[in-house]
């Protein structure tokens, strides 16, 4: 049966682009395609014998972006790393499905899709039919919020229950481990005797051991071979070998039994999944301490009257009332009263922070003792919160490079093992003609075998890693960028809202034969029309000297130099120099005004009415307190700092040397920022770029590592690859901390991963490991990798540690 999609589709320039793409899709077997250039949209028949993915490529060919949905879910059940990468190959198996990433480690999915393709509850199915429980990570407020109190609620009930079960079992072992443990301490020879070893050992087997016979019954009838599989053959391999002895020769087995070799192993085995389990939930705790930050309600006026109403009936520009103590609910802009914000859990400022009226709150922030009103500017998915809540968990979901080698390696892992011990056995076997040797060492095999170790390496890492760095307010997209963040060699910092406040003053007027009034109020009228941090310093002063802001018409913003625009009939224009010179405006005046002055620092716009030079406005920036430390750490690291300014050369230089920067340049065009990224770029250099505006967008694009300051403009933040939740520039070396960390327990991870292996696996065939030691190694092994990346939880930037 056909599907019928209708895809946006981003990037096609003119009707040609979507005749040709047309042509390209109807050009494969079992695709009918109908593109609309002037809706963007392409309209798609997808037979039985086509696939989404065909139309992707073609797509992805093309250089064409286009909508697709994704899918988050919570997956419960896998019982080792290969259980999720199993889940994520047999979901791909179905032609619809675009794209699938899993996490072991936090236990979540993502899959994507062409709208229409395949339904979420047909997804759902499918993990269903792997012998896999999931559920839908839901876009609400509300029931997020639910969602995460029900899995937590349900993670205590099954903590409980496992813990449980791990005390029974090593009860149930205790009298079966007696006779070997009272033999280290006296001459008294305690043995169990045989009937009672087969009734203590059946319970651990079948019912305690239940978990790894369903484990592996999922993943054979998947085609695959889990971690559940090696316990399972292992144990029962001890256990009814045993069981053959005494069904044969009854009391006479006294002493070549192993029921207590099967009975440690699944204890031992079992304690390690629930202390495993524990540390999963603590590598997620970022997420999680960020959702629970969310309201779900809000205090807002209808009319004349206040009501209490969940966050999903909040609409952007309701009024909002917060009360001391509360919780932000939403994004807004505070319109009435004045309080201090703990915003630590969403920023990492440990400080709270003074809020008044024309400033924005973060919902999921604190209020402190005064009470605020605030107008809605953001909900739902484009919330501060949500976002972080978002790119956190992109993060988390990606995979390093070498990760996918490590995945083929844990596909062919358990097959493998399994070999090895059938080798084991038979050299023994048939070798040495010892048969209990040879089963036990075959046992030892198989239980000291650990692929969830290797699966658990990175993910348990990454996850910690990007959740310690949001705490402290550092949010790294991608893995790539993580792996990345630690090798940068230069880094390039934009002066104004990076370096400075971006806040800046009008210090001085110079007008020339013109009355001073009038060019102030001239120049803000044409400013109103500009969100850049020097036209706003302008409009500033006008209203502190109570001028009258003048209506303005034909306003243009020419960026990188200025803006002109008609008021009262007459032109003005200003901005810099290079500005009054492409509008043929003579700047003796202003020229000789500079070169007679000896203090100018600031910041020069020029202002030009009729054509004529009128005006010299000079404009002042000052530092934030942090931005001398922030260089002073990017240098103890080696990393080689230059600023880009598009001031003058003198306020920059003074910048500079105040920083005691290793290279500035002034007077730098937005479009030519990037060029200076390209040039160290082309000596091997990796280089990070800093910027907070609109005009840094293409030099962060360009930069191999973009970091947009949080206060900075949307299309910063969209581009930049480290987004810093607030404008604090020390926070740049801590990024690349935190990023050499996270690599470093990933390279520590895999190598005890493997080390484990390497020598277990040879020193179990061998037969200097029994069973019980085996099994012990095993759950100590993945208990060691958790335990490892969970050390980064403590990590906190150099700044803070000082």
């Amino acid at each position: 049966m056909s599907k019928i999609l209708s895809i946006g589709i981003g990037g096609m320039s003119c009707a040609g682009c979507a005749s040709k793409l047309e042509s390209a899709l109807n050009a494969e077997s079992g695709i009918q395609a109908s593109v609309n250039f002037a809706l963007s949209t392409a309209q798609i028949n997808i037979a039985d014998n086509a696939t989404s993915n065909t139309v992707k490529s073609i797509l992805d060919d093309k250089n064409y972006t286009y909508h697709s949905e994704t899918l988050s879910l919570s997956v419960s059940g896998w019982s080792c790393a290969n259980c999720a990468a199993k889940t994520v190959s047999k979901l791909l198996v179905n032609k619809d499905i675009l794209t699938v990433n899993a996490n072991f480690a936090s236990e979540k999915i993502t899959v994507t899709y062409f709208s229409g393709a395949i339904l979420p509850a047909d997804i759902i199915n499918l993990i269903i039919r792997l012998g896999y429980n999931a559920t839908v990570n839901r876009g609400s407020v509300v029931s997020q919020t639910e969602s995460l109190l029900i899995r937590k609620v349900e993670f205590k009930r099954k903590n409980k229950q496992q813990l449980l079960l791990v005390i029974i079992s090593a009860l149930l072992t205790l009298p079966l481990v007696a006779g070997m443990l009272t033999m280290f301490v006296s001459d008294i020879n305690f043995i169990v005797p045989v009937w009672l070893q087969l009734l203590l050992a059946t319970p651990i087997q079948f019912i305690i051991g239940r978990r790894y016979y369903l484990g592996a019954y999922n993943s054979l009838k998947n085609g695959a071979a889990n971690m559940d599989v090696l316990v399972a053959t292992g144990t029962s391999a001890a256990y009814f070998y045993s069981l053959y002895l005494f069904l044969s020769i009854g009391e006479k087995a006294q002493g070549a039994l192993y029921f207590e070799a099967s009975a440690v192993v699944i204890t031992l085995i079992s304690l390690g999944k629930y202390l495993e389990e524990n540390a999963k939930q603590n590598t997620s705790s970022a997420i999680y301490e960020l959702m629970m930050l969310r309201p779900e309600v809000a205090n807002v006026k209808r009319g004349d009257e206040w009501l209490t109403l969940p966050i999903e009936d909040v609409v952007i520009g309701d009024e909002v009332r917060i009360l001391a103590g509360e919780k932000v609910p939403v994004d807004g802009v505070i319109i009435d009263g004045k309080s201090e914000l703990d915003e630590s859990m969403i920023t990492g400022e440990s400080l709270p922070v003074v809020k008044q009226p024309g400033q924005t709150l973060i919902g999921g922030s604190i209020n402190g003792t005064g009470v605020l009103l605030l107008k809605v500017n953001a909900l739902g998915k484009d919330s501060s919160l949500n976002k972080i809540i978002s790119l956190v968990e992109t993060a988390q979901m990606g995979k390093a490079p070498f990760q996918q080698l490590v995945d083929k390696i844990s596909n062919i892992f358990v097959p493998v093992v399994l070999a090895i011990a059938t080798a084991t056995f038979l050299i023994w076997y048939l070798g040495f003609d010892d048969f209990e040797r040879g089963l036990i060492s075959a046992v030892a095999v198989l239980v000291i075998a650990c692929p969830c170790a290797l699966g658990l390496a990175t993910p348990a890492a990454l996850v910690t890693g990007t959740g310690a760095a949001a705490r402290q307010g550092i949010l790294i997209k991608d893995i790539d960028t993580l792996q990345k963040a630690h090798k940068i060699t230069d880094v390039m910092l934009d002066k104004t809202g990076t370096l400075t406040e971006g806040k800046p003053k009008v210090t001085a007027v110079h007008s020339f034969d013109y009355d001073e009034e009038i060019l102030i109020s001239s120049a803000a009228a044409v400013q109103q029309f500009s969100e850049h941090p020097l036209a706003k310093s302008i409009i500033s002063y006008a209203q502190d000297k109570q001028l009258k802001l003048l209506p303005a018409s034909q306003v243009e913003t020419i960026i990188g130099y200025g803006i002109k625009g008609n008021v009262e009939g007459e032109k003005i224009l200003i901005g810099n120099r290079e500005l009054m010179l492409a509008e043929n405006v003579d700047t003796q005046s202003g020229d000789s005004l500079l070169a007679e002055s000896s203090e100018h620092t600031g910041s020069e716009m020029w202002v030009a009415i009729e054509g004529h030079l009128v005006g010299l406005l000079i404009i002042a920036d000052t530092l934030r307190v942090e931005s001398r430390a922030a260089i002073a750490l990017l240098q103890q690291a080696r990393i080689n700092t230059t600023m880009l300014s598009g001031d003058n050369a003198m306020a920059v230089e003074k910048i500079a040397q105040e920083l005691k920067i290793d290279h500035y340049y002034a007077q730098v065009k937005p479009e030519n920022k990037s060029s200076y990224i390209q040039e160290r770029q082309r000596l091997g250099k990796i280089v990070a770029m800093v910027g907070d505006g609109i005009n840094d967008a293409p030099a962060l694009a360009q930069a191999d590592i973009s970091i947009a300051m949080g206060a900075g403009s949307d299309v910063a933040m969209e581009t930049a690859n480290i987004t810093l939740l607030r404008n604090d520039p020390r926070l740049v070396s801590a990024a690349m901390d935190i990023s050499r960390l996270t690599w470093r327990k990933i390279q520590q991870n895999l190598f005890w991963a493997f080390i484990f292996n390497l020598i277990g696996i040879p020193l179990a065939a061998a037969g200097y490991l029994s069973p019980e030691l085996a099994g012990a190694a095993m759950a100590f092994s993945s208990i060691a990798v958790l335990s490892n990346s969970l050390l980064i939880k403590r990590w906190q930037p150099k700044f803070v540690r000082q």
